[in-house]
């Protein structure tokens, strides 16, 4: 019997070599090395989300704040050091939260198999579980990403501003291999969470036909707390569904690089349809989702497996 079972597990690790390469992603990847991996992160993220709801967006924007500098890595959570100033220290970085929940998590896993878990592979499955328990789809993703050797601040120019026209946004995730369609649903995230009046107060200073005037006056009104005030992307900031797309229709959208979603010809239809058929949202969502935790991932000997998050090995 112990033959068979060694031959059986033998064979699906050829299996699984055969099918995604030696050192690629798999659904499986910590299934003989950690098989309690994926549990231990779902726990620990819910526990942190049952303490405090607004943590799910936080999770989620640190995934896609990772993966759109130097790929899905895990360099959003290195700390600055005398010698580097990291990623997380850019300003469109100082807003992130979520890390304590990562370390958490690693701190177990490290007891339980060490030297095992990435941290990038936990910002991933942590942003998944996010999701879920916001009452957003439920999707597996593929493991074995590694951890990146670089985390610097000039980096972090990749990523999209809010102030970005669609034109901008297309490019900005075309150069990364999303289609139009895939951007807007991924912009759907904002359906999570709260914006900084000083990532829109600048929508404010003059007329926008593009913006209904009692959302202003409730933008104008946010703004008067200061810089550092929050307004909710959409009425329901704490639960994962289609609102965002409806309030862009009302025009209603927080950042200006949400609402000319709206108001571009070229995505106003697929705003349409996300607003209309939240299951067709929910589908493409998370099919974008797979696919960013794929970009520029580190294998093998291109990465490692950080002990501590928060610093290179």
């Amino acid at each position: 019997m112990a033959n068979l079972l060694s031959m059986f597990i033998l064979m699906e690790v050829v299996a699984g070599g055969f099918r995604f390469g030696v050192d690629g992603l798999r659904m499986d990847y910590y299934i003989m090395s950690c098989p309690f991996a994926e549990s231990i992160v779902q726990n620990t993220v819910n526990r942190a989300l049952q303490d405090d709801p607004t943590l799910a967006a936080a999770l989620v924007r640190m995934h896609f704040h990772d993966c759109f500098v130097e790929g899905c890595d895990g360099s959003i959570l290195v700390d600055s050091t005398k010698d580097n100033t990291a990623e997380k220290d850019s300003p469109g970085n100082l807003s992130l939260r979520g890390y304590e929940v990562i370390d958490d998590a690693k701190e177990q896993l490290e007891d339980q198999c060490p030297g095992i878990v990435s941290c990038a592979d936990i910002v991933a499955m942590a942003a998944r579980d996010a999701i879920f328990w916001s009452g957003g789809p439920v999707y597996d993703i593929p493991k074995g990403r590694k951890d990146g050797r670089r985390s610097k601040i000039e980096d972090t120019i990749n990523l999209p501003f809010p102030t970005f026209n669609t034109s901008e946004l297309i490019s900005a995730f075309g150069k990364r291999g999303f289609s139009a369609q895939e951007m807007v649903a991924l912009s759907g995230a904002h359906t999570l969470g709260v914006a900084r009046c000083s990532s829109f107060k600048n929508r404010l200073s003059k007329a926008d036909a593009n913006l209904d005037s009692n959302f202003a006056k409730t933008l104008s009104k946010t703004c008067s707390a200061g810089d550092n005030a929050e307004q909710p992307f959409d009425a329901t900031q704490n639960i994962f569904d289609n609102f965002y797309f409806n309030a862009l229709i009302r025009k209603s959208g927080v950042l200006f690089s949400d609402q000319v979603l709206y108001t571009t010809p070229r995505t106003r239809n697929i705003v349409n349809g996300y607003a209309m058929n939240q299951a067709m949202f929910f589908f493409d969502f998370q099919q974008a989702m797979v696919k960013m935790g794929k970009v520029d991932v580190k294998e093998g000997s291109n990465g490692e497996v950080r002990q501590n998050c928060r610093k290179i090995n």
